[in-house]
C-alpha cells in the first residue's frame, strides 16, 4: 500500500470509521472492468482427470482462479451443470426414463457439485453461498432475488444450483435468467476451448474461430455456444456473452481486467 493511500484511508477513516475502506475498495474496483460477473460452468469442468465424478485437484484450480477476482473486489455469481454426474436429456432414453424425472435429477446433480465448490471456495477464504431454485433448508438457501443481490454486495460469492427449478430448461439459461435476475454486468461461459468455432476444434482442424458474434449469428449458425433459450433471453435484455477457455491459469482474471480473450457476444 502506497503512502498516499495509507494516509488518506487515515483522512477518510476520521471522518467515518468505514470511508477508508470503501475508498480501497473503490480502487481495486477501478482496474477491473466488470463489477459484477456470472461465470458459467459446465459438470464436466469438474471432471479433470476423471472419467465421472469431481476432481479434488480441479476444485483447488476453480477456487484459486475464482479467488484472484474475488481479490480485486468483483462480485461473483455462478451456475454450475451436473454432466459430471448425471445429464438429464441424455440419460433419459438409456434409462428409459420420462425427461421431467431425468432432468429433476440432473438439478439435484448440480447441487452436489455446488457443494463441492462451496467447500473448496471457503477452503480458499472465500466466503460462499449456496443458493438452490428447489428448496432444501438443511444444506442450501432458497432464492430470494434480494437475498442473492445482497450477498453479492457483502462480496460473498454466490452458487446457483438446480438450474431454473423447472424441467426442460438448461443450466445454460439458468445462467442467462439469473445473470439477468442480479444485474451481472456479464455473463462468462468457461469452457474447455479458447472460445466459440464454426465445429468442434478438438475433432476438426479446420474449425474456424469466431472473435466476435451477434447474437442473431450464434442462433442462425447454430452455433454450440449455449441453447438458444439463453441466448435470446441475453439479446432480450442486451447481456454480452463472453466464451474462452477457464483451463487456462490466469484467464478468468484477464477477462476480469478487459484483456481481449475469447469470443465476445453481442
Amino acid at each position: 500500500m502506497s503512502k498516499r493511500i495509507f494516509l488518506v484511508k487515515d483522512i477518510l477513516s476520521f471522518f467515518h470509521p468505514r470511508s477508508g475502506e470503501d475508498f480501497l475498495r473503490s480502487k481495486k474496483i477501478m482496474k477491473a472492468k466488470f463489477k459484477r460477473i456470472l461465470l458459467k460452468l459446465s459438470g464436466e469442468a469438474l471432471l479433470g482427470q476423471h472419467s465421472h465424478g469431481i476432481d479434488a485437484a480441479i476444485l483447488a484450480y476453480l477456487a484459486e482462479e475464482i479467488k484472484e477476482v474475488v481479490d480485486l473486489g468483483v462480485e461473483v455469481a455462478l451456475v454450475i451443470g451436473g454432466g459430471n454426474i448425471f445429464r438429464g436429456a441424455a440419460r433419459s432414453k438409456e434409462f428409459e426414463m420420462e425427461r421431467t424425472v431425468a432432468d429433476y435429477m440432473g438439478m439435484l446433480a448440480t447441487v452436489i457439485n455446488g457443494l463441492a465448490l462451496q467447500n473448496a471456495l471457503e477452503k480458499a477464504g472465500i466466503p460462499t453461498r449456496v443458493i438452490t431454485a428447489i428448496e432444501m433448508h438443511q444444506i442450501a438457501e432458497p432464492y430470494i432475488r434480494r437475498r442473492a443481490i445482497r450477498h453479492l454486495e457483502k462480496k460473498r460469492v454466490v452458487v446457483f444450483v438446480a438450474g431454473t427449478g423447472n424441467p426442460y430448461f438448461t443450466t445454460d439459461t439458468a445462467a442467462a435468467l439469473k445473470s439477468v435476475e442480479v444485474d451481472a454486468d456479464i455473463l462468462l461461459k468457461g469452457t474447455k476451448v479458447d472460445g466459440v468455432y464454426s465445429a468442434d476444434p478438438l475433432q476438426n482442424k479446420d474449425a474456424k474461430f469466431f472473435k466476435r458474434l451477434s447474437y442473431m449469428d450464434v442462433i442462425n449458425k447454430e452455433l454450440k455456444v449455449m441453447d438458444s433459450t439463453a441466448v435470446t433471453l441475453c439479446m432480450e435484455n442486451k447481456l454480452p456473452i463472453l466464451v474462452f477457455s477457464f483451463l487456462e491459469k490466469g484467464n478468468l482474471k484477464k477477462v476480469v481486467l478487459g484483456k481481449d480473450i475469447g469470443t465476445r457476444v453481442s
